[in-house]
């Protein structure tokens, strides 16, 4: 390192955002995620002791993932390399292992490759670490806001120790803010500001455990607040709600929240109540949630609670599901919207759902019941011999193409499954099968 690379850390270090400067230096220094770096936890004792393997570390933004690799760039001797997998190519990861190589080689030091936002990195990508970590010429270290299981290779995730990163607890991000406005070292201490108590809990309520929110907003709140009469600047709960315009909806997608909202979703569009369902899709929507999950969900519902009681309520749904894979966001909310308020708005029938339930539970108790002769296939061979298919009477060549004739097995002959109810098109079709059932062809 020259002199103008040091003058450039070292302006860094001052000039960076406030966030940045109070990342913690060491473990000691690390608020929350007692649940893998408390003293008699796994990944404290592997960095204490400099023998880490691959890792990845998923969590919600803001929550350290990036904090704990800085951590562990102080304390390794192992030579520690970043990058970040919405900008690097294979060219980058090319020539990370063949430093690692050279390094292993020449003077048997080991190389930690952390790479941010790992998710990133595509299948062939992902692909192209697998040997280096499988044979050690890197540790990896993964950092990624999505479900490893869902978007990194699953040979590299056999290959590491998943750790899941909470959100910050709330008491924890508060001791955060006091340091960042009284430390004058990292923090704000310099500026000679103060901040009121109210505004310190406002503040960690809002950020959600996120702790670069809560310093980013404190941040801007002593860098954008005049001095008051007394020569200090008031962070008051007025300056911390000015600070963050609005209220951010964030909630861990494997977490209470998620499930709590995607079940009021779900009970608003089958209690027809299309103005929730719409809110509740906005709520995920402004999360983050997954618009294909959020597809999923509704093609469910469309099944499950409107069935055969308005039989284009299924495809309306399927077509919004192709339609948003396709568009996208922003686009894609318009698309769920109008597939969300059509089969919150259509009638109701869980008929269908209580037919296959019942059914499989029919087959679980009974198991495979023999099938009516005349309904087994005749066509293979031998089969006509013993009588399959002897006796079937093709529908289509009876009135109204419908002749009674036994379906079931006999064991379970008059069962009824499918009975369906008086809402919506579903009324046709329990008049139609009435009609049929009570007309001139029974044989």
């Amino acid at each position: 390192m020259d002199l103008f690379d040091y003058m450039r850390e070292k302006n860094m270090e001052t000039e960076a955002p406030l966030a940045a400067r109070m990342r913690p230096r060491t473990l000691d220094e690390v608020v929350g995620q007692e649940h893998i770096i408390g003293r008699d936890k796994l990944l404290y004792r592997a960095i204490k002791a400099d023998k880490l393997s691959s890792i990845i570390f998923y969590g919600p933004p803001g929550t350290g993932k990036t904090t704990l690799a800085k951590v562990i760039a102080n304390t390794t001797s192992a030579q520690f390399t970043q990058i970040n997998a919405t900008v690097a190519g294979k060219k980058d990861m090319e020539e990370v292992v063949a430093k690692a190589k050279e390094l292993r080689g020449m003077y048997g030091k080991k190389t930690i490759l952390f790479i941010d936002e790992i998710h990133r990195f595509n299948k062939g990508q992902q692909d192209y670490l697998l040997p280096f970590v499988e044979d050690g010429t890197v540790i990896l270290i993964g950092a990624t806001t999505e479900n490893p299981y869902f978007e990194v290779n699953g040979a590299l995730l056999s290959r590491s120790i998943i750790f899941e990163l909470k959100p910050i607890p709330k008491e924890a991000v508060q001791r955060l803010i006091r340091t960042a406005v009284y430390d004058a070292d990292r923090g704000m201490g310099s500026y000679g500001a103060v901040i009121d108590e109210d505004a310190v809990e406002f503040l960690a309520d809002i950020s959600g455990g996120d702790a670069r929110h809560a310093l980013n907003a404190v941040e801007l709140g002593v860098m954008t607040t005049n001095r008051a009469g007394d020569g200090k600047i008031h962070i008051t709960l007025e300056v911390a709600q000015e600070c963050i315009q609005k209220r951010a909806v964030r909630y861990d997608k494997t977490g209470d929240n998620h499930y709590d909202t995607i079940s009021a979703f779900i009970k608003s569009m089958r209690g027809s109540d299309a103005d929730a369902a719409v809110y509740y899709l906005a709520r995920m929507l402004y999360a983050g949630e997954s618009v294909t999950f959020i597809a999923r969900r509704i093609m469910i519902c469309a099944a499950e609670d409107v069935g055969n009681a308005d039989p284009n309520a299924l495809v309306v749904a399927v077509n919004a599901s192709l339609a948003v894979e396709r568009v996208g966001m922003p686009e894609a909310q318009i698309i769920l919207a109008q597939a969300v308020s059509y089969v919150a708005s259509a009638p109701k029938s869980n008929a269908a759902c209580i037919a296959i339930s019942e059914a499989m539970q029919e087959v679980g108790e009974s198991g495979n019941l023999p099938i009516p002769p005349h309904l087994q296939d005749a066509h293979y061979k031998g089969a006509a011999k013993l009588g399959h298919g002897t006796g079937y009477k093709y529908a289509h060549d009876y009135p109204n193409h419908y002749v009674e004739q036994q379906y079931l097995p006999y064991e379970l002959s008059g069962k009824e499954f499918y009975r369906p109810t008086g809402n919506g098109y579903e009324v046709k079709i329990r008049e139609h099968m009435k009609k049929l059932k009570q007309g001139p062809t029974r044989i």
